[in-house]
């Protein structure tokens, strides 16, 4: 039985080492824009959702989705998170395609995980892709204002999608007037 112990704890050290040389010596290809394998896709995604579940607050989110709480997620979504995870149909433009992991279009695909998740998420970050944290840039109403508004993203009330509208550009002058000095 002691053989078979140490067998197998050789074979685990003799596994790790290759695995440790292998990845040491560059031959794991880390460029963002390759297509993950599967295993890899199906573990990143398994252990992110893991660790929120396991360490998000269970916590009741504070924030009614109301229409003056969706304009203001909406707000706070369109300064900080659609650059990343997408704006609206028309727009198909977002940085964060190209990240590694990709960024979720989230209204391509709405979010599926608990308010409380989202939460954890938005305030912490994620570790190895282009998700921050927040806690330190947005008050916890903020992120919980965004966390209802994700929520809702599939049926928002008209003026939460007026928020989510670039600004029309400033002219420096009206059309027909002359600028005065």
């Amino acid at each position: 039985m002691k053989g078979f112990i140490l067998g197998i704890l050789f074979g685990l050290i003799v596994f790790l080492g290759g695995l440790a040389y292998y990845a040491l010596r560059g031959y794991l290809n880390t460029q963002a824009d390759q297509e993950p394998s599967y295993l890899e896709s199906k573990v990143a995604m398994s252990v992110m959702d893991a660790s929120a579940d396991r360490h998000a607050p269970d916590v009741k989110n504070p924030v009614q989705p109301m229409d003056d709480n969706l304009v203001a997620g909406a707000k706070v979504y369109a300064d900080n998170c659609a650059g990343c995870h997408g704006a609206p149909p028309p727009s198909n433009q977002s940085i964060g395609l190209s990240f590694y992991p990709p960024a979720p279009q989230f209204f391509k695909d709405t979010p599926d995980m608990p308010e409380a998740e989202n939460y954890y998420v938005i305030q912490h970050g994620v570790r190895w892709t282009g998700m921050p944290a927040w806690r330190n840039t947005l008050s916890d109403q903020q992120i919980w204002q965004a966390v209802t508004f994700l929520s809702k993203i599939d049926k928002l009330p008209p003026a939460a999608l007026q928020a989510l509208q670039p600004a029309p550009p400033a002219s420096a002058s009206p059309a027909g007037s002359k600028p005065t000095h």
